[in-house]
């Protein structure tokens, strides 16, 4: 591939290389391979089932431990809150109250979430916001015919001279109403959660990834909370942020694979997806990270039950890493009796659901040292798993790779081929749900971090079409934070009710009930 002077001088501004320029061109014509998943990963088979003893055991263990540990929750909270509200953005720019009845549109156009919000409108934590605004226009809402009062009470929210809630960060919006009219954020609702297990002798640190343009009004939602949190809680925050590197974003291509170029004749890059987020959590240092997406909360009523098992999590963590770290030093005398072999063997199948090589076998001593070694000094993450009840998105899977090695890694249905009936069946009746719930363990037996970029699957990133100026382009995504950037860390899948599982992907799920107060 050729590029002009012009294409050098940007892919360098952006702290490109063309090299790298090139080979994600290539990927573009020859195609991304599909993951081969060999049979869902199920509770005995991949997953972990926890027992009332085993939860105690785990959260005594965390408590014990965490005062000697640094510990830190990483949150992902880049971008706008534009999805949550696509029904309602289309309804706005749809409706006319003098042509047709609310009922009849809705029927019409298939749109059951818009009855869902009429019904529940007066639930939502910004309902009063909203009727404030309009009270302040002159407007007397209440007066108004039903079917108009839908359409200007969603008007008002997106329109952008006037709350223009689909252009803010999802972690500010209104999330929850409290008594006493106190409407707390996402990003609130975080510091809330993060003083219950990511605390340590007083302090918590959370680390955000935002749009660098939100820097200022997540900078100021802190000043204004800071203070009745820190009181509430007995605990101090540490907030930091950082941006999704101009570094990560990937070239998109025409339909031939040749770059993309906007009018002005320069290439087309796109951020390229939470896989880019990698070099933020590579950069953090802490013994311990809690990773959950920002819209991953609940009110204050449900907290203590996610805490619990994110504190189970911590304790799986620390109890394997300690033996890990055993293992690594006794590794290192070198002088490994035929017993400790089979001792340390026995862990990685049945603790770490690591399946060894059938080569492994046939290796000197010197070699199983090198090989049991390798298996073990890697990154840890431990993965709580929902039940799977319908939604979509990525789950826990045996996969093989293409020396038929198989290992545990968390999938995404667009990673997998659907045209194979056996891939789709495979994916059709998987048992459970990646939450995005994981606790990992980032430094080596040595106190040493490890380089997280040294454990990723680079053939796990995803093409998409989509398009730009009404133009068909293609675009490539690096491989998922928790997806193809963990592939070859240390995975351990754990079972975790659905209570810890409350994402807000539209504004209707803030109806369900671990999103509400009831009076």
């Amino acid at each position: 591939m050729k590029f002009s002077t012009k294409d050098i001088k940007q892919i360098e501004l952006k702290g490109l290389k063309q090299e790298s320029v090139t080979k994600q061109i290539e990927l573009f014509k020859t195609g991304i391979p599909f993951t081969n998943i060999s049979e869902a990963a199920t509770i005995n088979n991949g997953i972990t089932a926890l027992s009332d003893e085993r939860i105690k055991a785990f959260v005594k263990v965390f408590e014990t431990e965490k005062d000697n540990k640094s510990l830190l929750k990483f949150v992902p909270a880049s971008g706008a809150a534009t999805r949550m509200f696509k029904f309602l953005f289309q309804f706005v720019n749809e409706y006319n109250a003098d042509e047709q009845s609310l009922n009849s549109y809705i029927n019409k156009n298939k749109i059951k979430e818009l009855s869902l919000f009429m019904v529940g409108m007066e639930k939502f934590p910004f309902y009063n916001q909203v009727l404030e605004l309009l009270k302040s226009r002159g407007i007397d809402f209440e007066a108004l015919p039903n079917q108009e009062k839908v359409w200007l009470f969603a008007k008002t929210m997106l329109d952008e001279s006037e709350l223009n809630f689909g252009n803010q960060p999802k972690g500010l919006l209104p999330f929850h109403k409290y008594k006493k009219n106190h409407v707390s954020t996402a990003f609130e609702e975080h510091l809330y959660e993060a003083a219950l297990y990511a605390s340590s002798k007083g302090l918590a640190k959370l680390h955000f990834t935002i749009s660098e343009a939100h820097k200022d009004k997540f900078t100021e939602e802190f000043k204004k909370i800071q203070k009745d949190v820190e009181e509430n809680t007995g605990v101090t925050f540490d907030i930091s942020f950082s941006y999704q590197q101009q570094s990560t974003d990937t070239i998109a291509v025409t339909l031939k694979n040749k770059p993309f170029k906007e009018a002005d004749g320069s290439i087309l890059f796109r951020p390229s997806g939470h896989g880019a987020l990698l070099k933020n959590l590579n950069a953090l240092d802490s013994d311990i990270i809690f990773v959950k997406n920002i819209d991953n909360v609940v009110v204050y009523k449900y907290k203590e039950e996610i805490s619990k098992y994110k504190k189970v999590l911590a304790g799986i963590l620390l109890q394997l890493q300690s033996q890990i770290f055993n293992y690594l030093h006794t590794l290192n005398t070198k002088d490994i009796t035929d017993a400790t072999f089979k001792t340390i063997e026995n862990f990685l199948s049945s603790d770490l659901s690591i399946k060894i090589s059938d080569e492994y076998k046939k290796y000197t001593n010197h070699y199983k040292i090198e090989y049991l070694q390798e298996k073990l000094n890697r990154p840890i993450r431990i993965c709580g798993m929902v039940k799977n009840e319908g939604e979509p998105g990525g789950g826990p899977f045996w996969v093989k790779d293409e020396k038929s090695n198989q290992s545990l890694q968390i999938v995404e249905s667009a990673q997998i081929n659907l045209d194979d009936h056996k891939q789709a069946n495979l994916l059709k009746n998987a048992t459970h749900f990646n939450p995005v719930d994981l606790v990992c363990g980032v430094k080596n037996y040595k106190g040493e971090k490890f380089d997280l970029e040294n454990y990723v699957d680079h053939n796990a990133a995803f093409i998409t079409q989509k398009t730009k100026n009404g133009k068909d382009l293609k675009a490539l995504e690096l491989p998922g934070l928790w997806n193809g950037s963990m592939a070859d860390w240390i995975t351990i899948f754990v079972e975790v009710p659905i209570i810890t599982f409350n994402p807000v992907k539209t504004v209707n799920d803030l109806l369900k009930a671990p999103h509400q107060i009831k009076e």
